[in-house]
């Protein structure tokens, strides 16, 4: 039996902490081993039980999450740290991230995708919801080439290419070194994104919005 994703969950607001403490909960692979209300309290909490995942929000008294994710990344580098905000700015996002969180998740994320964005960083994933995103590639990118592209990171571009190309989940795994219970979890969080129920939905949008590259020459579909 794997080890449960261990969780601290850090926001001001004791209403906000007891539902995503609820939903998170409802998942068999994630314990929520500490609550904070703010920055101090995070950092001192994250010292004492050491997590997998600090998940914060952003503004706090006290100390705010910028300055907290700081001390959680420089004292305990194994430790995953991902904002769960309400802002969706350009510069509020990239502010964290050059703080040092590992991921970026707008309070708008459905539960789904919640739960298997905590997951996948505590895989040691880098993690950006779709809003989050799409405020950085709207900075980022031209407006003409911002419709050509699918809000994905550049792993879950590898899954797509390789499911739109007839590969089992198994044999994705095989090929990236890693397990199918990750590739299941980025497929799900791959199709919570695009808003498609399955692979044959992942072959029509991805043929519609760019051109797939050729899958690995190493797999074949069929062996």
């Amino acid at each position: 039996m794997h080890p449960k994703i261990r969780v601290l969950l850090v926001d001001d607001h004791e209403i906000v902490r007891t539902g995503v403490r609820t939903l998170l909960t409802s998942d068999g692979d994630i314990d929520i081993v500490a609550e904070a209300a703010d920055g101090g309290q995070a950092v001192e909490l994250a010292r004492r039980t050491r997590p997998d995942v600090v998940l914060m929000d952003i503004k706090m008294p006290l100390m705010s999450g910028y300055e907290a994710v700081a001390f959680i990344k420089r004292e305990l580098p194994q430790t995953s740290v991902m904002m769960l905000a309400t802002s969706s700015e350009e510069e509020v996002i990239r502010k964290a991230l050059d703080a040092g969180a590992d991921g970026y998740l707008v309070k708008d994320v459905l539960p789904e995708e919640l739960i298997m964005a905590v997951r996948s960083v505590g895989l040691g994933e880098r993690i950006l919801s779709g809003t989050a995103q799409r405020a950085l590639e709207t900075v980022n990118k031209p407006a003409s080439d911002e419709a050509d592209d699918l809000p994905l990171t550049k792993r879950e571009r590898q899954i797509v290419t390789m499911v739109t190309s007839g590969f089992t989940s198994q044999q994705i795994a095989d090929h990236l070194a890693i397990s199918r219970r990750t590739v299941e979890t980025h497929r799900a969080r791959i199709m919570a994104k695009l808003g498609v129920n399955n692979a044959a939905g992942l072959v029509r949008l991805s043929l519609t919005n760019s051109p797939q590259p050729k899958p690995p020459s190493s797999l074949n579909p069929d062996t």
